[in-house]
């Protein structure tokens, strides 16, 4: 696969129109190049490092789509799963991309920012692409939800199943690159490898290297969708 590299943006050097090309954002260069590697030097498939968290995430990704009109956009990376619907090592692809903790809190509990009255919490993914690339790489479908700070009790692990009982797993990037996708009229994606499971914060039971390359095999399995897809059908 031949790239080039220039301000973290991996891209292939084909020659496909830049409208029907697919844009995908992860965090960190060692997640960008683990879904790289799953592609061959005339895939139509772009790879960033957006950096940590829903702000940086949203803003390398408008930064992106405001230079080339991209068709779909999917944030991937490593994720913290809920156990034991999503085990270490295990592939999730998000059904909705929710934001966990955007909102207010008060002697009730937590309040969402839509029942604030403004704003959204959620962005769900083409249905039809979603079953597609399920079926293709054998990914657990579910909620995956944005945080902001990484959960690392059993108590605040709780407390997110209660609120969101279809989580599979949380990230800290989905949420800030469907907001972008959705300011550009782009469909997203979100596709995640287990690391961790989400509770106790142990770096012991981590798995970093494990989902990296899950992450790069689920893209292999999935690329031959990513590829093929039409615009056309997208719909939910």
């Amino acid at each position: 696969m031949v790239l080039q590299v220039q301000e973290g943006l991996l891209t292939t050097s084909a020659s496909t129109p830049s409208s029907a090309r697919i844009l995908v954002a992860t965090a960190v260069p060692a997640e960008r190049d683990a879904v790289a590697r799953a592609f061959t030097g005339d895939s139509i498939v772009d790879v960033i490092a957006a950096g940590v968290g829903p702000a940086a995430a949203a803003a390398a990704t408008a930064t992106a789509l405001a230079g080339t009109p991209y068709a779909l956009v999917v944030s991937a990376g490593i994720a913290g799963g809920f156990q034991p619907e999503a085990p270490v090592g295990s592939l999730v692809i998000a059904d909705e991309i929710t934001v966990a903790d955007l909102g207010a809190e008060t002697p009730d509990g937590f309040l969402p920012v839509t029942e604030l009255g403004f704003g959204t919490v959620t962005h769900r993914p083409p249905n039809a692409l979603v079953r597609e690339l399920a079926a293709a790489t054998g990914a657990r479908t579910g909620a995956v939800l944005t945080v902001s700070t990484v959960t690392g009790t059993a108590a605040r692990a709780a407390e997110l199943r209660a609120r969101h009982p279809r989580a599979l797993a949380e990230a800290m990037e989905g949420f800030g690159v469907a907001e972008a996708a959705a300011a550009h009229g782009v469909p997203v994606l979100e596709l995640r490898a287990v690391s961790n499971p989400v509770g106790p914060r142990d770096r012991t039971a981590w798995r970093i290297g494990d989902a990296l390359a899950a992450l790069t095999a689920g893209f292999g399995k999935s690329a031959t969708v990513l590829e093929s897809w039409n615009r056309h059908d997208l719909s939910p």
